[in-house]
Protein backbone atom coordinates (compact mmCIF):
# COMPACT_ATOMS: atom_id res chain seq x y z
CA UNK A 1 0.00 0.00 0.00
CA UNK A 2 1.53 3.32 -0.92
CA UNK A 3 1.17 6.72 0.77
CA UNK A 4 1.18 10.10 -0.16
CA UNK A 5 3.03 13.01 2.00
CA UNK A 6 0.61 15.88 2.62
CA UNK A 7 2.46 18.59 0.64
CA UNK A 8 1.85 21.39 2.79
CA UNK A 9 2.69 19.77 6.20
CA UNK A 10 5.96 20.67 7.20
CA UNK A 11 8.81 17.53 7.83
CA UNK A 12 10.26 16.90 11.08
CA UNK A 13 13.29 19.69 11.23
CA UNK A 14 12.90 21.68 8.09
CA UNK A 15 13.60 24.85 9.73
CA UNK A 16 14.73 27.41 7.31
CA UNK A 17 18.27 28.00 9.25
CA UNK A 18 19.10 23.92 8.87
CA UNK A 19 17.74 24.05 5.26
CA UNK A 20 20.59 23.90 2.13
CA UNK A 21 21.35 27.22 0.84
CA UNK A 22 19.19 27.17 -1.84
CA UNK A 23 16.48 26.31 -0.18
CA UNK A 24 16.60 28.57 2.70
CA UNK A 25 17.00 31.73 -0.09
CA UNK A 26 13.79 30.22 -1.63
CA UNK A 27 11.92 30.54 1.33
CA UNK A 28 13.47 34.56 2.06
CA UNK A 29 12.28 35.33 -1.19
CA UNK A 30 9.05 33.91 -0.87
CA UNK A 31 8.37 35.53 2.42
CA UNK A 32 9.87 39.39 1.13
CA UNK A 33 7.58 38.71 -1.53
CA UNK A 34 4.28 37.80 -0.23
CA UNK A 35 5.22 40.41 1.92
CA UNK A 36 5.77 43.30 -0.61
CA UNK A 37 2.05 41.84 -2.09
CA UNK A 38 0.64 42.45 1.08
CA UNK A 39 1.45 46.13 1.24
CA UNK A 40 0.21 46.67 -2.16
CA UNK A 41 -3.04 45.11 -1.85
CA UNK A 42 -3.21 47.18 1.10
CA UNK A 43 -2.12 49.99 -0.68
CA UNK A 44 -4.72 49.28 -3.45
CA UNK A 45 -7.55 48.90 -0.77
CA UNK A 46 -6.64 51.67 1.19
CA UNK A 47 -7.25 53.73 -2.28
CA UNK A 48 -10.55 51.92 -2.96
CA UNK A 49 -12.14 52.96 0.32
CA UNK A 50 -11.05 56.31 0.96
CA UNK A 51 -12.31 56.86 -2.89
CA UNK A 52 -16.21 55.19 -1.49
CA UNK A 53 -19.26 57.73 -1.52
CA UNK A 54 -19.94 57.91 1.80
CA UNK A 55 -17.28 56.96 3.79
CA UNK A 56 -17.08 59.94 6.35
CA UNK A 57 -20.60 58.57 7.34
CA UNK A 58 -18.21 55.44 7.53
CA UNK A 59 -15.20 56.90 9.40
CA UNK A 60 -18.50 58.70 11.54
CA UNK A 61 -19.38 54.90 12.41
CA UNK A 62 -16.45 53.70 12.94
CA UNK A 63 -14.68 56.39 15.39
CA UNK A 64 -18.06 58.96 16.42
CA UNK A 65 -18.26 56.84 19.43
CA UNK A 66 -15.58 55.62 22.20
CA UNK A 67 -17.85 52.31 22.36
CA UNK A 68 -17.83 52.14 18.07
CA UNK A 69 -13.92 52.46 17.97
CA UNK A 70 -13.89 50.10 21.06
CA UNK A 71 -16.10 47.55 19.08
CA UNK A 72 -14.25 48.13 16.20
CA UNK A 73 -10.46 47.31 18.02
CA UNK A 74 -12.37 44.14 19.38
CA UNK A 75 -13.72 42.81 16.30
CA UNK A 76 -10.14 43.40 14.42
CA UNK A 77 -8.70 41.41 17.33
CA UNK A 78 -10.90 38.23 16.84
CA UNK A 79 -10.05 38.75 12.86
CA UNK A 80 -6.54 38.78 13.41
CA UNK A 81 -6.26 35.58 15.67
CA UNK A 82 -8.47 33.67 13.16
CA UNK A 83 -6.52 35.15 10.30
CA UNK A 84 -3.06 34.21 11.98
CA UNK A 85 -3.81 30.69 12.62
CA UNK A 86 -5.02 30.45 9.09
CA UNK A 87 -1.75 31.60 8.03
CA UNK A 88 -0.10 28.91 10.32
CA UNK A 89 -1.85 26.07 8.70
CA UNK A 90 -0.08 22.97 7.97
CA UNK A 91 -2.85 21.47 6.13
CA UNK A 92 -4.02 23.43 2.81
CA UNK A 93 -2.06 26.65 0.42
CA UNK A 94 -4.91 27.97 0.11
CA UNK A 95 -6.62 28.28 3.60
CA UNK A 96 -2.92 30.25 4.42
CA UNK A 97 -3.83 32.78 1.55
CA UNK A 98 -6.80 33.18 3.06
CA UNK A 99 -5.00 34.10 6.49
CA UNK A 100 -2.89 36.74 4.97
CA UNK A 101 -5.62 37.95 2.73
CA UNK A 102 -8.26 38.14 5.87
CA UNK A 103 -5.59 39.89 7.49
CA UNK A 104 -4.57 42.64 4.95
CA UNK A 105 -8.68 43.16 4.48
CA UNK A 106 -9.23 43.56 8.35
CA UNK A 107 -5.72 46.34 8.49
CA UNK A 108 -7.28 48.08 5.54
CA UNK A 109 -10.35 48.83 7.09
CA UNK A 110 -9.39 49.59 10.67
CA UNK A 111 -6.73 52.59 8.98
CA UNK A 112 -9.81 54.01 7.34
CA UNK A 113 -10.45 56.41 10.23
CA UNK A 114 -6.79 57.39 10.81
CA UNK A 115 -5.96 57.92 6.78
CA UNK A 116 -9.15 59.52 6.10
CA UNK A 117 -8.06 62.46 9.32
CA UNK A 118 -4.76 62.35 8.29
CA UNK A 119 -5.36 63.34 4.16
CA UNK A 120 -7.61 66.22 5.51
CA UNK A 121 -5.36 67.22 7.63
CA UNK A 122 -2.33 67.18 5.09
CA UNK A 123 -2.11 64.61 1.90
CA UNK A 124 1.35 64.43 2.34
CA UNK A 125 1.45 62.91 5.70
CA UNK A 126 0.73 59.82 4.39
CA UNK A 127 3.51 58.91 1.86
CA UNK A 128 5.59 60.96 3.84
CA UNK A 129 4.69 58.63 7.38
CA UNK A 130 4.76 55.44 4.52
CA UNK A 131 8.48 56.04 2.84
CA UNK A 132 9.61 56.74 6.38
CA UNK A 133 8.24 53.27 7.52
CA UNK A 134 9.69 51.49 4.69
CA UNK A 135 13.12 53.29 5.35
CA UNK A 136 13.04 52.07 9.20
CA UNK A 137 11.62 48.77 8.22
CA UNK A 138 14.74 48.55 5.38
CA UNK A 139 17.29 49.62 8.26
CA UNK A 140 16.22 47.08 10.84
CA UNK A 141 16.12 44.33 8.36
CA UNK A 142 19.25 44.98 7.28
CA UNK A 143 20.96 44.98 10.80
CA UNK A 144 19.26 41.32 11.29
CA UNK A 145 20.49 40.31 8.05
CA UNK A 146 24.06 41.33 8.68
CA UNK A 147 24.14 40.37 12.28
CA UNK A 148 22.66 37.28 12.07
CA UNK A 149 21.11 38.03 15.65
CA UNK A 150 18.56 36.13 16.93
CA UNK A 151 15.90 38.12 18.84
CA UNK A 152 13.69 35.41 20.06
CA UNK A 153 15.07 36.63 23.76
CA UNK A 154 12.47 39.67 22.98
CA UNK A 155 9.35 37.42 23.26
CA UNK A 156 8.45 37.88 26.97
CA UNK A 157 9.16 41.58 26.15
CA UNK A 158 6.86 42.14 23.07
CA UNK A 159 4.14 40.06 24.62
CA UNK A 160 4.25 42.64 28.17
CA UNK A 161 4.30 45.95 26.07
CA UNK A 162 1.62 44.40 23.56
CA UNK A 163 -0.49 43.81 26.75
CA UNK A 164 0.23 46.98 28.39
CA UNK A 165 -0.05 48.89 25.15
CA UNK A 166 -3.72 47.52 24.90
CA UNK A 167 -4.96 48.35 28.44
CA UNK A 168 -3.55 51.96 28.23
CA UNK A 169 -5.66 52.23 24.79
CA UNK A 170 -8.80 50.30 26.07
CA UNK A 171 -8.60 52.69 29.38
CA UNK A 172 -7.72 55.53 27.24
CA UNK A 173 -10.82 55.25 24.91
CA UNK A 174 -13.65 53.81 28.01
CA UNK A 175 -12.12 57.58 30.12
CA UNK A 176 -11.70 59.99 27.09
CA UNK A 177 -8.38 60.96 27.65
CA UNK A 178 -5.74 61.48 25.09
CA UNK A 179 -2.20 59.29 25.41
CA UNK A 180 0.36 61.88 24.22
CA UNK A 181 3.53 61.79 22.04
CA UNK A 182 5.30 59.61 24.59
CA UNK A 183 3.29 56.53 24.08
CA UNK A 184 3.31 57.11 20.52
CA UNK A 185 7.11 57.10 20.72
CA UNK A 186 6.53 54.25 22.74
CA UNK A 187 4.60 52.45 20.54
CA UNK A 188 7.35 52.96 17.51
CA UNK A 189 9.84 51.59 19.40
CA UNK A 190 7.44 48.48 20.22
CA UNK A 191 7.05 47.96 16.55
CA UNK A 192 10.45 48.36 16.14
CA UNK A 193 11.35 45.31 18.22
CA UNK A 194 8.77 43.24 16.65
CA UNK A 195 10.27 44.13 13.32
CA UNK A 196 13.30 43.01 14.64
CA UNK A 197 11.91 40.14 16.09
CA UNK A 198 10.00 38.43 13.32
CA UNK A 199 12.67 39.06 11.06
CA UNK A 200 15.29 36.85 13.13
CA UNK A 201 12.04 33.98 13.00
CA UNK A 202 12.28 34.31 9.14
CA UNK A 203 15.79 33.64 9.42
CA UNK A 204 15.78 31.10 12.35
CA UNK A 205 12.92 29.60 13.60
CA UNK A 206 10.16 29.76 10.56
CA UNK A 207 10.09 26.02 8.75
CA UNK A 208 10.49 25.97 5.30
CA UNK A 209 6.96 26.31 3.45
CA UNK A 210 5.90 28.80 6.60
CA UNK A 211 6.15 32.05 3.85
CA UNK A 212 3.06 32.95 4.62
CA UNK A 213 2.58 32.98 8.16
CA UNK A 214 6.37 35.06 7.96
CA UNK A 215 5.25 37.41 5.65
CA UNK A 216 1.69 37.82 7.96
CA UNK A 217 4.04 38.41 10.77
CA UNK A 218 5.96 40.83 8.88
CA UNK A 219 3.12 42.57 8.05
CA UNK A 220 1.65 43.18 11.12
CA UNK A 221 4.69 44.62 12.68
CA UNK A 222 5.30 46.98 9.07
CA UNK A 223 1.42 48.08 9.45
CA UNK A 224 1.76 48.86 13.09
CA UNK A 225 4.73 50.66 12.93
CA UNK A 226 3.46 52.68 9.85
CA UNK A 227 0.18 53.31 12.27
CA UNK A 228 2.03 55.47 14.75
CA UNK A 229 4.49 57.17 12.42
CA UNK A 230 1.23 58.67 11.06
CA UNK A 231 0.15 59.07 14.35
CA UNK A 232 3.54 61.14 15.63
CA UNK A 233 3.50 63.06 12.04
CA UNK A 234 0.03 64.26 12.89
CA UNK A 235 0.53 65.46 16.37
CA UNK A 236 2.93 67.11 14.39
CA UNK A 237 0.59 69.50 12.82
CA UNK A 238 -1.24 70.17 15.36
Amino acid sequence: MSSVENPYQAPPFSFAAQAAAGERADFIAKTYGHLAGAILVFVALEALLLSLPGIDSLVGLMIGTRYGWLAVLGLFMVVSWIADSWARSAISMSTQYMGLGLYVLAEAVIFVPLLYIARAMDPMLIPTAGVTTLVLFGVLTAVVFATRADFSFLRSVLIFGGFAALALIVVAILFGFALGPIFTVAMIALACGYILYDTSNVLHHYRIGQHVAAALALFAAVALLFWYILRLFMGSRR
